[in-house]
């Protein structure tokens, strides 16, 4: 597999060299756990909910329709959406300040039970997303898979990357550059191919002392001419 400081000599020659690679990593931080614990579950949702709704759809209109998405949802109380009703859900069906997909809309009540659960689980669904080790972030997103709605692949990578968690996004230059590597030979679609893409991630944070967003935004960096440091 290739070290990463070779990675890292690819990518800072084709960003300008590596006081402009670092300044393109360092676009966005990490939250340490302590950080990520203290947001409250309520802005988990929302980033969830927000999530589910950019996928395959305009982020732009969500954004601009985003204060509608937020007074629809009670601003994404997790036990008032978990609550909700078959009315109020065809009242949402009818609301033109929101998107109105009636699978993303109930992906919303999903969630919020789903976060309900780790609150009374783990304290707050917060503390349990904060403990869990970025060495294993493969199976936090199995977790997701299993029991969170329409939060799977690059949606659920997206997600925790927006909450400021470490986090690997196998994006199309991501990808590349991990086959470039010799991790993978075609882009990840399996549990198998996640658990090696961890592998090689881990073994690159103890080589270089980065996180796993730091690294993901690097190897993208390294290829193809679209790579904008994910």
């Amino acid at each position: 597999m290739k070290p990463f400081s070779e990675i890292w000599r690819e990518a800072a020659a084709r960003k300008g060299g590596d006081a402009a690679l670092e300044a393109l990593v360092a676009e966005h931080p990490v939250k340490t756990p302590a950080e990520l614990a203290a947001i409250p579950d309520h802005r988990w949702l929302a980033q969830m909910s927000k999530c589910v709704f950019q996928a395959g759809f305009s982020w732009k209109v969500i954004e601009t329709k985003w204060p509608g998405f937020e007074h629809a949802f009670h601003a994404f109380d997790p036990r008032l959406n978990a609550a909700m009703s078959d009315d109020e859900l065809d009242a949402h069906l009818k609301d033109t300040g929101i998107i109105r997909n009636a699978q993303k809309i109930i992906s919303v009540r999903n969630n919020a039970a789903f976060l309900v659960d780790l609150a009374r689980e783990h304290g707050s669904a917060a503390a349990f997303f904060a403990d869990w080790p970025a060495s294993d972030f493969a199976g936090l997103l199995e977790v997701m898979k299993a029991r969170a709605a329409r939060l799977s692949g690059e949606t659920a990578m997206r997600f925790f990357r927006f909450m400021g968690m470490a986090s690997f996004i196998t994006t199309r230059d991501v990808a590349a550059a991990l086959v470039a590597a010799g991790v993978i030979d075609k882009p990840p679609s399996g549990k198998r191919d996640q658990q090696a893409v961890q592998a090689a991630f881990n073994a690159w944070a103890a080589e270089s002392g980065r996180d796993l967003t730091a690294i993901s935004r690097v190897l993208a960096l390294s290829t193809g001419p679209e790579g904008w440091g994910r």
